[in-house]
């Protein structure tokens, strides 16, 4: 039975990810902070499931979520996280903590696992960015560029995979505005939310399965992404400024 690994499964896309892959046949390792919520998923789940509790934010935690799953054949790189307000107001530790999740943990564990998915003769990573990786994002800086992160490290280390005829590949989500706890968690307010977990999981594994780099979830993201293209990044960042100032929480 073929083993999956997801990160911040315990909701949203993770949560959503886990269950696909369970109605695949795979066993699945579930991981994330509450433990609770990783004990109800499981119990929905037909495959065998292993619940991981662990802080993505201790390098230790990681390593030791690998020592301890080695035999991986899908990893989800799912859990991140936000933190908005204006750049010189926001808290370092929360940044910090963010920075250690949606970056070193990611970034880790895809250096931990693909020699292990070579020598098991190949695999599948899916690491989870945003459509927030195609712009500079005020009020949100920090997020915006660790995602930004996020697509080109994925892109440039499929190119070496590629390049030494690797079995193992990388694909990257880069969803819109998804129904989670994004707003809560970062403290900002999303307004309307236009894509379900379900449908972004169901397209993200599709795609995953059949070796795309780059998964957009959603047509307005799509020419969302075009136009980030064209556009002046001096004129795209003082739009994206007056958006996320709206996003603000009102008391």
């Amino acid at each position: 039975m073929p083993k999956a690994l997801i990160t911040g499964a315990s909701s949203g896309i993770g949560e959503a990810i886990a269950k696909r892959l369970d109605s695949m046949g795979y066993e699945t390792v579930l991981t994330a902070r509450r433990t609770d919520r990783l004990a109800k998923l499981s119990e929905k789940l037909s495959c065998p499931t292993h619940i991981v509790t662990a802080d993505l934010t201790d390098i230790e935690s990681v390593k030791g979520l690998v020592k301890t799953h080695p035999d991986i054949d899908v990893l989800i790189n799912n859990a991140g996280l936000g933190v908005y307000g204006e750049f010189t107001e926001t808290d370092f530790l929360r940044e910090n903590s963010m920075l250690d999740v949606n970056i070193r943990a990611l970034h880790l564990l895809m250096k931990e696992y693909i020699p292990l998915m070579e020598k098991r003769g190949g695999g599948k990573i899916l690491n989870v960015s945003s459509s927030a990786a195609f712009f500079s994002g005020p009020f949100l800086s920090s997020y915006y560029a660790s995602k930004a992160y996020v697509l080109r490290l994925s892109r440039a280390v499929r190119e070496e995979l590629r390049r030494k005829k690797s079995p193992v590949t990388i694909s990257v989500l880069c969803p819109g505005p998804v129904e989670t706890e994004f707003g809560e968690v970062s403290g900002s307010n999303l307004g309307k939310k236009t894509l379900s977990p379900d449908y972004v999981a169901k397209l993200a594994v599709k795609g995953m399965m059949k070796n795309r780099f780059s998964i957009v979830p959603d047509i307005t993201m799509k020419c969302t992404r075009f136009l980030s293209k064209i556009l002046p990044e001096a004129l795209s960042v003082r739009v994206l400024y007056n958006i996320q100032k709206a996003k603000k929480k009102t008391n």
